[in-house]
Formats: structure tokens, C-alpha cells, sequence
């Protein structure tokens, strides 16, 4: 696990080794153990390490085949590198280290960039071919680990992470305007730009290949999530059999380290289920919780605090148990941070997911997680309801649509943006509800004509858009703090079967259940949470023997913090004055009378609106650290903003 960064002049002109090493150093955080670089007339590639697999010297990057051909930097970890590398020396390869790296450099001198096919693991890789001169850029099949790219007037610049990139002399920070209407739409962005113009984030599954002869970047997908071909003789029991025996297997790949391993608990299923397996292997597996200060918080929210749960698995399972409570207060001090390493904003209120990874990171340095296993089980009943009858594929993506603008509706729009923002995206020809069906209509295997594919279409359209946004998440906020994430889930294996699950194995008794859902119930999402949280019914039964009763039949529990009741209490003042003062920056791009007025419904009790005001907070943070630190660099004044020292 690590950073890596690089620079490809495709004019020929020399890059700089210092220059290599100013944009790489912005991901320190990322690998405190070690650093490398590598330049060379018109090419430079920098690593920054956090030592998980060989942490002796010998796994230090850039790294180069020993044919000479490649040179790799890579952040991530191959699970099966092992059998990759018996195959490799069955082939005539040596090898020096016990790195799981040596296996990428060895291997593309072998078999050439298809390898990365073969892995299975989470990963972006960077590796330069010296006899062809061509830079190739890789990332794994699900998106763990991001990889970001510029390029403009013959200079490619990557890197783990916007901010490496921004440090280029020839880059200007400015905002995506098209980029920033999605995120308000949705709290995500579904295509692969970001919040800074002109940056882009390669897609999962996608290699590029650049040259001296290249005038754009093109992306070559190599594989795809497919729900839409289910295995329909599977029977119930087959299915639970077959994903109990894969889960441990992939815990079990996934543990593989030489340095501490923890786990998360948060004291639901999923991440119940891997300390089951994992505390297995460990004599004494530290676990981690985090909860929250529960003392002024009212209605639903009062249920959101998970720690007894997890101190019942903790106990059972006999793990060292650390929890990390956080109150309403912390709120203020972890979001720049959380922006700052954020960068480009994505789904929830992710601060929680940054003090329980710094947490961890005082322990161990590589932490499993349970994300994966609602997206691929069926684990959201309830968002289902809407498409579960559609007649049509043109009905379906009216209803989902409708469902999945989680922030301002289009209709909005003209009061939310200001007059000036407004007339770029209207000038850009990008609809947000046209990048929505384009998530289903890149696919042409989804079918729309039966109950069960809309459930495939959905199970799909989640897990290449919700999930993308969580793993990002997770990645950026565990990174900040030298931390390693895992995501058995995510086994290749394990979503190859999954994929091929029935829809009447994973949802239980929707199918009957549907007709007789009482549609006055859809505005009250507790009443929905209750009645149809019947989602990962094979996988409930398949843990059914690993974990605790209680933990199996317990409700569905988002990760987060009450913060619909915080943002009424101590943090309304916070609020109002990060969004409503007359420094306000966000101001330029959103109007300032529609945060009032979000702020005043919610401080009335009129609609709960914790997501748009979690996603204002961001902006304006995401406004001051990036658009007026780079004036304040410039200017060292400008509109009257104090710039504040954030840990890199």
C-alpha cells in the first residue's frame, strides 16, 4: 500500500528528478516508510511506501524488471502474487525480494500488460516499457485503489491523488462545473471527471497506454460487473454452501502481511463476519468500533450508536477491542482535514470513517473492512421498491432516477447555482439525468422486461456508482493516516459467484411481499427501513453459524453519525458561520439565499436536510483549501480568507 506519481513528456523535454519528487512528496501520508524515484530524459515516476508485504529494502520502488524492459510503481496489494510468482520461476524468472511488487515486474516482462488481468487484489499500477516508450497506467477490477491523470499540451501527469497533480508548474487549478452539478445532484460523481478541470480518474478495470505519438487518452476496459446472467437452478442451499466456503477463503487470502492485521467491527453483519474469520487466524485480533456521544440525540438517530453490539462480538470472539467515541464537537476539527484528503467529494458524512481509521492506525497497519457485502448480496431492500414493477426500461429509469438525486432535484438548480455557474452548465450540454442512464446504457447485457432484472440493473447501477464512492472513501480517509484497508468482499472469486446468485436467494420474500407494500409508507424511510429489511437473505443464513443470533437479525445500520440532530444542536452555530459568513467562498458558485434557506428548514424541524448541509460544508472547505490556497500561494491575500495550515 502506498502513493505513486509520475511525469511523461511527451514532447521529449527532460523531466526533472526534482520535480518528481515535489509532486510525489504531496502523498507522504500515504508511505511514511519509505520513498523512490526514477528519472529519466522524458519520463519520472515517484512511489512513496507504507511496507505491508518485504519490508526490508529489497521491495523498494520504482522497481525494474530484470530483463530491463519495465519499470513499475505500484499502491495496492495482489492477494494471489504467490502462485503468480511459482508460475513465474516454473518460467525460468529469478527473483530477490518476497515483494508481491516483483511479481507485477516480472510478470509484464512474461506476459506483457494482460497479466494485471490475472490478479487478484486491489491495486493501480504505473509501469514504463523502455524498449516500446510507452507509459502504462492500470487499475484494479472494482476501483479500491484510485488513480488520477492530467494531460494537456504533450505532459501526462498521474498520480494516487489530486493533490500530487495540482503541484505541476503547468497546472491551474480551477473548477469543473459539470463534475460539481453531478455531486449536488447526487452526492457522487458517476463519471470519471472531478471537481478540478481537466483531471481525471481512470475507471476500474481500465488500462491506458500512452506514447510520444498520443493526442489523447484512450480507455481499454478489461472487465465489467455482470448480475444479468444468474445461475437459475442454483438452489438456496447451494448458494448459501458455496458463499460461506468462498467468504473464508477470501479472509483468508486477505491476510496475508508481515505486519499487524486488524479488523473493523462495527456490529453489524458484514463486518461481524470477517472478525469471525479472521480472529481465527489471529491468537488475538484487534478489532475496532467507532460510537458516538448519544446524549443530546433524539428520534431514529438514538439507535445509530453500534458500540454494544460490537463490544458482543468483541467478547465472543475474544479480540483486543479499541473504540473511538466521537461527539458533536469533532465535527469542526475533522472536516478541512477530511476535504483536505477527500479532494474530490464523494458520497456520506465520511468523518467518522477518518477518526476510526486513525484510530486503527496507532495498532496495526492494515485493517479489514466489511464494505462489499450489501452491494453484492441485495443489502438495500427498500431503495429496490420504487423499480421493482416497472413495466419498462423508460418507467425504470424514471423511478430510479427520481430515487437517486439525493441532494437538489434539476428543478432546483436555477436556485441553488449562481446566474454565472448556471450558464456554463447550461452552456455544456451535460444532463445529469442523461449521465445517469448512461451508468446502465454502457452495459448491453441489462434487460428491463422482469421484476428480477430490474433488481440485476439495480444491483449493478449500485455497486458501479455507490460503492466506487465508498471504496474512494475509504481509501482516502485510511491513507491519510498511514493506513492499509482490505475488503474480503470484494474476493474475485467471491463476486464472480455472487454475480451469479439468484435474486430470490438474495431478497428473501420481496417478490411476494411487493404487492402488498403500502405506498403511504414510502415518505417515511423508518417505516421502510422496518418492514422490508428482508436484503442478503443467503448470506444471513450463510453466517448463521459463525455469528452471534443476535448480530444476524439484527436491522440494517448505516455507518453515521446523528448528525440530523447535531446539526440542531452545538454544530448550528458552526454551520452558520462556515456557510452564512461574509467570508464565504462557495458563495461564488451557490447562492447564498438557498443555504439559508436549507439551513432554516433544517433548524426548524421542517425536512431533514443533514446530507445537503454535510455536502455545502464540503464545498465551501473544498473552495477555501484548493481555489484560495492557490491565490493565497499567489497573492498571499484574497477575499479576506485566513489560510489555514492543514497536515499533509
Amino acid at each position: 500500500m502506498c502513493g505513486i506519481a509520475g511525469i511523461f513528456n511527451l514532447t521529449g523535454e527532460p523531466v526533472p528528478l526534482g520535480l518528481v519528487q515535489k509532486i510525489t512528496r504531496q502523498l507522504s501520508h500515504r508511505g511514511p516508510d519509505d520513498e523512490g524515484f526514477y528519472a529519466h530524459q522524458n519520463i519520472g515516476l515517484g512511489h512513496r511506501r507504507l511496507s505491508i508485504i518485504d519490508t526490508s529494502p529489497k521491495g523498494r520502488q520504482p522497481m525494474m524488471s530484470k530483463n530491463g524492459e519495465w519499470i513499475v510503481v505500484f499502491n495496492g496489494c495482489i492477494y494471489n502474487y504467490m502462485d503468480l510468482k511459482m508460475e513465474l520461476k516454473s518460467k525460468g524468472h529469478q527473483f530477490v525480494s518476497t515483494s508481491d511488487t516483483e511479481v507485477i515486474s516480472e510478470g509484464l516482462a512474461a506476459y506483457g500488460p494482460s497479466f494485471i488481468e490475472r490478479f487478484d487484489g486491489m491495486f493501480a499500477i504505473a509501469a514504463w516499457n523502455t524498449k516500446q516508450q510507452k507509459l502504462y497506467l492500470m487499475r484494479d477490477r472494482y476501483g479500491v485503489k484510485p488513480l488520477y491523470y492530467w494531460f494537456e499540451n504533450g505532459t501526462l501527469v498521474f498520480a494516487s491523488e489530486i493533490k500530487a497533480i495540482i503541484k505541476h508548474p503547468n497546472y491551474s487549478i480551477d473548477l469543473d462545473a459539470d463534475a460539481l452539478n453531478e455531486y449536488f445532484t447526487f452526492q457522487n460523481v458517476f463519471r470519471y471527471h472531478t471537481l478540478f478541470r481537466g483531471v481525471t480518474m481512470l475507471p476500474p478495470a481500465n488500462t491506458v497506454v500512452v506514447d510520444s505519438s498520443s493526442t489523447y487518452v484512450k480507455h481499454h476496459s478489461w472487465w465489467d460487473y455482470d448480475f444479468s446472467q444468474p445461475d437459475e437452478k442454483m438452489t438456496f442451499e447451494e448458494a448459501k454452501e458455496e458463499t460461506i466456503r468462498l467468504f473464508k477463503n477470501a479472509v483468508t487470502k486477505q491476510m496475508i502481511a508481515d505486519v499487524p492485521v486488524g479488523s473493523y467491527l462495527s456490529g453489524g453483519m458484514d463486518s461481524g463476519s470477517v472478525t469471525a474469520i479472521a480472529s481465527g487466524h489471529v491468537p488475538r485480533l484487534t478489532t475496532f468500533t467507532c460510537g458516538f456521544d448519544m446524549s443530546s440525540v433524539t428520534g431514529v438517530e438514538a439507535n445509530y450508536d453500534e458500540r454494544r453490539d460490537a463490544e458482543l462480538m468483541a467478547n465472543h470472539f475474544k479480540t483486543e477491542h479499541y473504540e473511538q467515541v466521537i461527539n458533536a464537537g469533532d465535527l469542526s476539527w475533522s472536516l478541512p482535514r477530511v476535504v483536505w484528503h477527500l479532494e474530490d467529494l464523494r458520497v456520506g458524512m465520511s468523518y467518522p470513517n477518518y477518526y476510526i481509521s486513525r484510530l486503527a492506525s496507532k495498532f496495526v497497519k492494515v485493517c479489514l473492512q466489511g464494505t462489499g457485502g450489501d452491494e453484492l448480496f441485495g443489502g438495500y431492500p427498500w431503495r429496490y421498491y420504487r423499480i421493482f414493477d416497472s413495466v419498462n426500461r423508460d418507467q425504470f429509469f424514471e423511478k430510479y432516477y427520481d430515487f437517486w438525486q439525493r441532494l437538489v432535484p434539476n428543478s432546483d438548480k436555477d436556485q441553488l447555482f449562481t446566474p454565472m455557474l448556471m450558464k456554463t452548465i447550461n452552456g455544456s450540454m451535460s444532463d445529469p439525468k442523461q449521465v445517469f442512464k448512461n451508468v446502465f446504457l454502457f452495459n448491453e447485457k441489462l434487460k428491463y422486461d422482469r421484476p428480477e432484472e430490474h433488481i440485476q440493473n439495480s444491483l449493478y447501477f449500485e455497486i458501479k456508482t455507490f460503492l466506487s464512492g465508498l471504496l474512494l472513501v475509504g481509501d482516502k480517509l485510511s491513507m491519510a493516516n498511514g493506513l492499509e484497508e482490505r475488503f474480503p468482499f470484494l474476493d474475485n472469486e467471491l463476486v464472480d459467484f455472487a454475480q451469479k446468485i439468484p435474486v430470490r436467494h438474495k431478497l428473501g420474500n420481496l417478490q411476494n411481499e411487493i404487492k402488498k407494500i403500502d405506498e403511504n409508507l414510502f415518505e417515511s424511510k423508518f417505516e421502510v427501513y422496518r418492514n422490508y429489511d428482508d436484503g442478503k437473505n443467503v448470506l444471513r443464513k450463510a453466517m448463521e453459524s459463525i455469528i452471534p443470533e443476535k448480530i444476524i437479525n439484527r436491522k440494517k445500520q448505516g455507518f453515521s453519525a446523528p448528525d440530523e440532530s447535531w446539526y440542531r444542536g452545538e454544530n448550528a452555530d458552526y454551520i452558520k458561520e462556515l456557510l452564512l459568513n461574509r467570508k464565504t467562498v462557495s458563495t461564488e458558485f451557490i447562492n447564498r439565499d438557498y443555504i439559508q434557506k436549507t439551513i432554516d428548514e433544517h433548524l426548524n424541524k421542517k425536512i431533514n436536510h443533514r446530507l445537503r448541509i454535510w455536502s455545502f460544508m464540503n464545498f465551501e472547505c473544498w473552495c477555501r483549501l484548493f481555489l484560495d490556497g492557490q491565490s493565497l500561494k499567489e497573492n498571499n491575500a484574497h477575499r479576506g480568507i485566513i489560510k489555514k495550515a492543514i497536515p499533509i
